[in-house]
């Protein structure tokens, strides 16, 4: 069965292991405080123009993403997010559990807009009523989103703005940060991220990594403590030097971004397939792929290939993720575009 259900279906690059093997008889200090986070931290931020942005390495996407926003947030205060957003839809309710409400909005295309944001902002300061409301202080937004799709940095410049009218941070989850930024067409670097994002995370576990998320934390006012956070929500890994050698080796000679380019390539060598069968398709310029099949499709692709249901269509058809990865093969894309030219 050859995989195209996630992008972390693999263990890690080679690099990476090798990395971990090469180390494995060393001796380090623990909770992340050692030489190898240190130089993994100084090699993310030579991609930041931000030498006083604060780097933490964390095991996943959910626990980095609800101690960032248990650290920046007060109990009466909320959270924006699209209704799509991984908080949202894909984390127990784990903002919730941590005492914070979510403010949806829907997304177009995966991305919510400043405007939107902007009239929540407004309507929270303009309310006769604030002590008996939560106050929106916090924005959650994906890059890529969970549809695949990128923020245009005239769209994130435009979102800083609103946060910094209505005094609101803006929190960015990189979980597939590096398929978003080899994004076809896309126009965003991960120094516009260090300079648009108060925080952000770049993703590991979906990159390359064994697991683990670098967080990016660049707004001063969340920098003092934030390790306190860390322990408290269970996210500080005794171990912390083997998160610190998975990021060195990814960023080291910018292995990080030249995997995930050719895990975008491969995704648009299969959208062009699918495309060329005449299958619609939804806007994705990055390694995730959403394609409209038919159940009599699904059927002729399934006994070989392992993809996500995403939702139902008219016509009794399936809108599928197929996704890339750094560990995707020239020759599983070579088989999969044969057989969806072969679809009946």
């Amino acid at each position: 069965m050859i995989r195209f259900n996630n992008d972390y279906n693999r263990g890690a690059h080679p690099a990476v292991l090798e990395a971990l093997a090469r180390s494995n008889a060393d001796s380090f200090p623990g909770y992340g405080v050692d030489p190898v986070c240190e130089r993994a931290a100084d090699e993310i931020k030579k991609h930041l123009d931000c030498p006083d942005a604060a780097v933490h390495f964390l095991v996943g996407g959910t626990q980095v993403n609800l101690t960032a926003i248990a650290a920046a947030l007060r109990p009466y205060q909320s959270v924006i997010c699209p209704v799509s957003g991984h908080i949202h839809a894909h984390e127990t309710g784990g903002v919730e559990h941590g005492g914070h409400k979510i403010l949806t909005l829907e997304p177009t295309e995966g991305r919510i807009s400043a405007a939107q944001i902007a009239r929540l902002g407004e309507d929270y300061e303009t309310s006769p009523i604030r002590e008996h409301i939560t106050q929106p202080k916090l924005v959650y937004i994906s890059f890529p989103t969970e549809t695949g799709t990128v923020y245009s940095l005239r769209e994130l410049t435009d979102i800083r703005a609103v946060c910094d009218r209505y005094g609101m941070y803006l929190f960015v989850d990189g979980a597939r940060m590096g398929y978003g930024l080899a994004a076809q067409g896309g126009d965003v670097t991960l120094r516009d991220m260090a300079r648009l994002a108060d925080m952000f995370t770049i993703g590991g576990t979906k990159c390359g990594a064994l697991f683990g998320e670098a967080l990016v934390i660049t707004a001063p006012a969340l920098k003092p403590d934030f390790r306190s956070f860390i322990k408290q929500n269970g996210g500080m890994l005794a171990k912390g030097w083997l998160l610190g050698l998975q990021f060195d080796a990814l960023f080291k000679d910018g292995l990080y971004f030249d995997i995930c380019r050719q895990a975008v390539e491969k995704a648009m060598t299969l959208r062009a397939a699918f495309s060329a069968r005449g299958l619609p398709l939804q806007p994705s310029p990055t390694n995730q792929q959403f394609v409209v099949l038919t159940h009599e499709q699904i059927e002729a692709l399934e006994g070989k290939y392992t993809f996500e249901p995403d939702h139902a269509v008219d016509g009794g058809r399936m809108c599928v993720r197929f996704c890339t990865s750094w560990a995707t093969t020239d020759q599983e894309i070579a088989a999969l575009a044969a057989d969806i030219a072969a679809l009946p």
